[in-house]
């Protein structure tokens, strides 16, 4: 791509919440039928408690594997990933082998999500370490590298301070290697990501360790402008070859939603304009969201936007009008 040349749109729906298995086959499919080019699913383990409540994060039903599996056996046409996969607590070696496996079972479908992990307390609650976010980091860093190594069929060998692995072959080899997303709101991570990511998601900075006011603070229009340069810097030259995604996590859309732009501001405190400006947030009718989205690819270089599962049914005549499906 070249900056005279702008990325088509693209859509997800996040979708991770299902009673039964018929339940979630049928929204795998109604995300399709809607003219989505992708599901994802979330990387989170624990119901709702005392563990999670203070997070503001809202409980995943689904494990990611089985639900990307099944997913992409009910359809034919959409990518199917993961937003995004916590490397640590994933043993890499099993994590790239298990992605490599939903490569070669639904060639060219699918998309392998992975961030630092942040949510301190769900790993407390699970009994599981939570290194520092350096440590995090490094372990992103060199889980990278041997899922690189995996998908492209070369002799495993990663001797880092997080991850080793040496002295085997990968199985299986997927003919088409997926792409790598790379996400998060701090500047190692991103500065990964536009080094090493075939698509970045630039998300909220959650360093403190739960949803709320400090995520917003670190995703205002500058701190976006921000987050997009340190991806530049580890991109260099490749950056027209990178995809940029980010989360709409604050949706209105005038007579479909039961959110209002009130609610939302009243949520936020923001005023109309700043909610209206907000980098992940889409507000207003369906025209007025369409030129949001219009700016968001002009200003910041957006084109692959995710949609929570909240909004993606109301959603589907913007992404019709935006994909021309």
């Amino acid at each position: 791509m070249t900056p005279d040349t702008p990325r088509p749109f693209r859509f997800a729906a996040q979708v991770y919440r299902a009673e039964t298995g018929a339940d979630w086959r049928d929204v795998a499919r109604k995300v399709e039928d809607l003219g989505y080019s992708a599901l994802h699913v979330s990387d989170h383990y624990i119901g709702p408690g005392p563990a999670l409540d203070p997070t503001a994060h809202r409980p995943v039903t689904l494990a990611p594997i089985a639900s990307m599996a099944v997913a992409a056996e009910v359809t034919s046409s959409i990518a199917i990933g993961c937003r995004m996969f916590c490397t640590s607590y994933h043993e890499p070696v099993v994590l790239a082998k298990e992605a490599a496996t939903l490569a070669m079972f639904a060639p060219g479908r699918i998309e392998v999500g992975l961030g630092a992990g942040w949510l301190g307390r769900e790993y407390e609650a699970m009994g599981i370490p939570f290194p520092t976010a350096g440590e995090r980091v490094d372990r992103l860093a060199q889980t990278v590298e041997l899922c690189r190594q995996h998908f492209a069929g070369e002799p495993i060998h990663v001797d880092g301070s997080q991850v080793r692995a040496t002295g085997f072959a990968p199985l299986p080899v997927p003919d088409q290697a997926p792409p790598l997303m790379i996400g998060g709101g701090a500047r190692r991570v991103l500065t990964l990501a536009g080094a090493a990511a075939d698509i970045v998601s630039v998300n909220f900075n959650n360093r403190s360790g739960r949803l709320g006011s400090d995520s917003v603070a670190t995703s205002t229009v500058a701190e976006t402008h921000r987050k997009l340069a340190w991806v530049r810097a580890g991109a260099g030259d490749r950056m027209p070859d990178i995809e940029l995604e980010t989360g709409a996590y604050f949706i209105a859309i005038d007579g479909a939603t039961d959110v209002t732009e009130n609610a939302l501001m009243q949520r936020t405190g923001f005023t109309s304009g700043e909610l209206r400006s907000f980098p992940h947030a889409l507000v207003g009718s369906v025209d007025e969201i369409c030129d949001q989205l219009e700016q968001r690819r002009e200003e910041f270089g957006f084109s692959y936007f995710t949609i929570g599962d909240r909004a993606f049914e109301q959603f589907a005549p913007i992404v019709e009008r935006m994909t021309g499906k």
